[in-house]
This record gives structure tokens, C-alpha cells and sequence, in this order.
């Protein structure tokens, strides 16, 4: 495996905010009295552009959780989640959306392709639905599919693709357009280690050229690309270091 590029954020854009992403004192809570589970227990984090940040940790840490506020797919039940300036919380429903759809990449663990739409056709639909034309929208498409190594594929459909391709489809729509803010949860988990590390240099790229990214991994190698990484457990950030060289010390317990 070659050595990930040298890691480092580049600041703010001019006039644009400090912080691309904060998240401040953020809980999380299911149920009510009795029942009542803790998913997150006063989360705070910042992520400035050209910066990708690493999370790792056990199953049920949080890590979706946190996530999941991120990209404003859930609002913490206390705390504040501010993107791009903007607290999420105080957006309406249109602006929300149309802060995701400009600002926000998301990969998800379960990809969320549509069935009906070819590969080209899921990763323009962001571009179009914001309002460019469908030429432009599937010009820029195709590009992003070749950054991942799909442009051969880019007329099949979800299902006669493989897992891997299917994840690299996902990671093309997560990058494409002006986004500034990218949430990878396992970004790589479908797919072999070199086709996961063009993709984490993708990735690093887009981040170095001052995009701002979350990385959730379990991979401590996938960890090595982030500036930091943030070590979750049971709803809180239990460390964070970076960047390291040796980031599986996080999961084994000899940073502290």
C-alpha cells in the first residue's frame, strides 16, 4: 500500500466561514424516562475546510449518530449543528434541503442508489434537481465517475453492478458540484484495497483543494489519510490525536 499524500488543511476560503462544519455540545437521546438511550452525550467538534477528519470506534458508538447530525438528517434533541454558517435547527424545511443538496456529500453505509436510474443518472440527479440542465448535470456526472473509475459503467443500472461498484457510484454523487462538506461512512467497506485507496485519494484531493470531510472508518490504514481522528465510544468523544502514524492505537488502547 503506497503512502497516503501529506495530510494538512489550507483555512478558509476567502469569505467564506472559519468553520465549514460545527457541532456544539450535541446529545442525542431516544425514549423517554426508563427506556430513554443515549446515542450521543455532548458531542463537540469542528471542521474547518481542507481538513479531513477520521472517526473511529466500536459499533454503537455514535459515529452514525453524529454523522446523521452532520449532514442534517437529524436534529439533536440539545446542542447545536451549524454548516456553513448556518444553524441547521433554525432552517425550514426547503432551506434544509437545499443546503444539503448544495453543500453536503453524503456516502451511506447502504448507498441509496435509485433502481430506475443508470449510474450517470444517480450521481447528475443532485446537479438537476437543483436546477442544471440535464446536459450539464450528466457532463459533470460522467467526470465524477471517472474520477472513481467507473466512466465504462456509467450507463448500467444499480443492479447489474457489483457491490464495489454500486460504493464507487455512491462516492461519485457525494463529490460532485460545488460541495464543501463530504460525510463518508464507510466509504470503502465494499471494496478492495486499491480500489479504497483511489478512492480515499479522490477523497484527500477534494479535501486538499479545501473541501471539508468526515471519514468513519474501522480501517486504522483508511484513518492514516486524516489530518486527526476522533475516538468515539458510548455516545462520547473519548480522544483525539492526529495525524498519526499509527492511528490503530486508538482502538488498542495505547494512546491516551
Amino acid at each position: 500500500m503506497s503512502t497516503p499524500p501529506q495530510a494538512g488543511h489550507t483555512g478558509s476560503t476567502a469569505g467564506g466561514p472559519a468553520h465549514l462544519l460545527e457541532i456544539r455540545d450535541a446529545y442525542r437521546t431516544h425514549g423517554s424516562g426508563d427506556t430513554t438511550v443515549t446515542a450521543l452525550g455532548g458531542v463537540s467538534l469542528v471542521v474547518r475546510p481542507g481538513e479531513l477528519v477520521g472517526v473511529m470506534g466500536p459499533s454503537g458508538s455514535g459515529k452514525s449518530t453524529l454523522l446523521n447530525l452532520a449532514g442534517g438528517l437529524d436534529r439533536p434533541t440539545r446542542g447545536e449543528v451549524w454548516v456553513e454558517g448556518q444553524r441547521l435547527d433554525t432552517l425550514d424545511r426547503a432551506r434544509l434541503s437545499a443546503l444539503r443538496r448544495r453543500s453536503i456529500g453524503y456516502v451511506f453505509q447502504h448507498l441509496n442508489l435509485l433502481p430506475g436510474l443508470t449510474a450517470v443518472e444517480n450521481v447528475a440527479l443532485p446537479l438537476e434537481l437543483d436546477g442544471a440542465s440535464v446536459r450539464r448535470a450528466r457532463r459533470r456526472a460522467a467526470a465524477a465517475l471517472d474520477e472513481v473509475g467507473m466512466a465504462d459503467l456509467a450507463q448500467r443500472f444499480p443492479d447489474e453492478l457489483s457491490g464495489g461498484q454500486q460504493q464507487r457510484v455512491a462516492i461519485a454523487r457525494a463529490l460532485i458540484g460545488q460541495r464543501r462538506l463530504v460525510l463518508a461512512d464507510e466509504p470503502t467497506g465494499a471494496l478492495d484495497s486499491q480500489t479504497g485507496e483511489a478512492v480515499l485519494r479522490v477523497l484527500r484531493s477534494r479535501v486538499n483543494a479545501g473541501a471539508a470531510a468526515i471519514l468513519v472508518t474501522h480501517e486504522a490504514r483508511h484513518a492514516a489519510w486524516a489530518d486527526r481522528v476522533v475516538f468515539m465510544q458510548d455516545g462520547v468523544v473519548t480522544d483525539t490525536s492526529g495525524p498519526l502514524q499509527h492511528p490503530e492505537r486508538l482502538l488498542d488502547g495505547t494512546i491516551r
